[in-house]
């Protein structure tokens, strides 16, 4: 008795289709920037997509400069004057500004990690926020006769999950990331020798 079920190679083949279907973007969606596949259906705001960020990343990662370098003990050491400092500073920052944003992304990841309240403040943001815009979706959110863009959606989730963050101390977390930022930035920034490149360039700029 035969059955409609595919066998053999037609198995393979439908098996593909519905794994390509998962990552596919050729469908119509709501949002209309198509995909109906569940990495379609992780929606992102408008003029923000995965290949963005990921192309940022892989610009920072190209710019970035060895970190043995970047920590080599040998080449700090104190400045000789106020002017030096300032020299060294912002040379640096633009020498190492790739360097420092990882590090900064990276204290930022320490605090999430480090205090799971946290982690349950951004879930219930993100929870909140896409469960308002799958209603935008349904019917227009509109709230003094004005409707709700994409802007007020993550306000509106904000003021939801406001409690969660007061309660995790998130106030306290990004002034600790900002203090941690400046001090490991501006005491790296501050006793790292500049390059012979650096030295050079400010040699030749006219006095």
């Amino acid at each position: 008795m035969s059955s409609g079920a595919p066998k053999g190679e037609n198995c393979l083949v439908d098996m593909d289709s519905k794994a390509g279907d998962l990552f596919s973007a050729d469908d119509a969606h709501p949002t209309g920037t198509g995909g109906v596949g569940v990495m379609a259906k992780l929606w992102l705001p408008k003029g923000f997509s995965v290949s963005m960020a990921k192309e940022w990343i892989d610009r920072r990662r190209v710019s970035i400069r060895p970190w043995a370098s970047f920590v080599d003990q040998r080449k700090f050491s104190k400045p000789r004057n106020f002017g030096e400092l300032c020299q060294r500073v912002v040379k640096n920052v633009e020498t190492y500004n790739s360097n420092y944003t990882f590090i900064f992304l990276g204290l930022i990841l320490y605090c999430i990690i480090s205090s799971p309240m946290l982690l349950i403040a951004l879930a219930v943001f993100a929870g909140a926020f896409y469960i308002i815009h799958l209603k935008s979706l349904e019917s227009k959110l509109v709230v003094l006769g004005k409707e709700l863009a994409v802007p007020h959606q993550m306000s509106l989730a904000g003021a939801v999950s406001l409690p969660v963050f007061w309660l995790a101390g998130a106030g306290a977390a990004v002034f600790w990331v900002l203090g941690a930022t400046l001090f490991v930035i501006g005491s790296h920034a501050a006793f790292r020798e500049l390059e012979g490149s650096d030295m050079e360039e400010l040699l030749m700029e006219p006095v």
